[in-house]
């Protein structure tokens, strides 16, 4: 193949079916309707610090691997921190933005980076991306580029061509072949089983029922009240009213169809809170949660326990709730690493980061097996 390379201030400019057509649809947020939903519906733009620079690699006209790609004002919405460097920077003088960011936008789940097609090998796909980005980040003087939530067997690749290797934490559950939500229990010691029956019984002693919308079954009611819930929730804890706007879930997330779940918690007829979570053919994907009013347990059962539930129903295999979170230990959520890749042009910094990431690493490690010897799971 003769490669070259394009960067894409939008979405818009390769059609869904050829980006589709590369990426595949099973991972739901690489969908070329994910990430320009985003832009359309003002999430992702230059205004709001996430300008699209997204890569396509073409063997003559035809797209043969495709890359979110992101030039970024700032470090919100990542899950990855990385202000102490930004600070560093400053600091010798050096200014850390813009800087760019292949990543999902607001999304810290691990998946597929850099797609392409079968006849194109992965490895070498890798290689050209790495060279076409950094030669825009050296064109326009960007300090540095950032690879989030890669699989692990990229990360190990990119860490073999130079890119500095974080690595971090999360707590996702398995699937062992239950056969139902008791069958899970029944791996927990006694007193962890009966604690998990206890908050999921303080549901219906509250008053609330819940109930599970896939796909079209969300209506635009639902969907209207899930971005009320996801504003208050986040104005409680941050401040603000949250990365997205009512239309990415009135527009951009009810275009994905059945790999939409919405989890409505309701006393009578009246929603009072809801989590929603996206799939593919193994994984279920839990990403937002919001409420009208706290109720006991209730974000346990809405965010986990229906997430396993759901999981187990329909045969898949893992469930990745998010970041942080370590009261999910207690709740069969095992400790797994994450990884993040890092380009620095200035030697100098890049130096100082290698050290900080190799450090880290050593850290995460630690704390992994530490947590590790908390899980509820019965020993014999």
């Amino acid at each position: 193949m003769s490669l070259t390379a394009e960067f894409l201030t939008s979405l818009e400019g390769i059609d869904r079916e050829q980006w589709n057509g590369v990426a595949g649809v099973d991972y739901p947020f690489m969908r070329h309707e994910f990430l320009l939903g985003l832009e359309q519906t003002d999430c992702t733009t230059a205004d709001s610090g996430w300008q699209p620079c997204h890569l396509v690699l073409r063997d003559g006209a035809e797209p043969v691997a495709v890359m979110p790609l992101y030039l970024k004002s700032h470090s919100y919405g990542e899950y990855v921190f990385d202000w102490s460097w930004a600070e560093a920077w400053q600091r010798s003088g050096l200014q850390y933005y813009p800087k760019l960011l292949t990543a999902i936008p607001f999304t810290p789940a691990t998946g597929p980076r850099l797609c392409c097609v079968p006849e194109l090998d992965l490895e070498e796909a890798w290689k050209f991306a790495l060279q076409a980005v950094q030669q825009l980040a050296r064109e326009k003087t960007i300090s540095s580029w950032h690879v989030l939530f890669p699989e692990q067997a990229v990360s190990e690749n990119l860490l073999q061509a130079g890119l500095h290797q974080r690595s971090a934490s999360q707590f996702h559950w398995f699937n062992r072949g239950y056969a139902d939500f008791d069958d899970f229990l029944a791996t927990l010691t006694s007193r962890k089983r009966k604690s998990l029956r206890r908050e999921r019984r303080r549901i219906a002693e509250q008053g609330l029922s819940l109930r599970t919308l896939i796909g079209d079954a969300i209506l635009e009611a639902d969907w209207d009240r899930f971005h009320h819930f996801y504003q208050l929730t986040y104005a409680k804890r941050s401040g603000h009213g949250g990365y997205l706007t009512r239309e990415f879930f009135t527009r951009t997330a009810a275009s994905l169809g059945d790999q939409v779940i919405m989890v409505l918690a309701d006393v009578g007829n009246e929603p009072v809170a809801g989590a929603l979570y996206f799939r593919s053919r193994q994984t279920l994907y839990g990403r937002y949660w919001g409420c009208r009013q706290e109720f006991d347990c209730l974000h346990f059962e809405a965010c986990y326990y229906q997430g396993i539930e759901f999981c187990i129903a329909n045969g898949l295999r893992h469930f990745d709730p998010g970041a942080q979170g370590e009261h999910k230990i207690q709740r069969g959520f095992e400790p797994v690493k994450t990884f993040s890749n890092h380009w620095i042009a200035d030697p100098r910094l890049s130096a100082a980061v290698g050290d900080f990431t190799r450090q880290e690493s050593r850290h995460v490690e630690d704390y992994i097996s530490a947590a590790s010897t908390l899980l509820p799971f019965r020993t014999s």
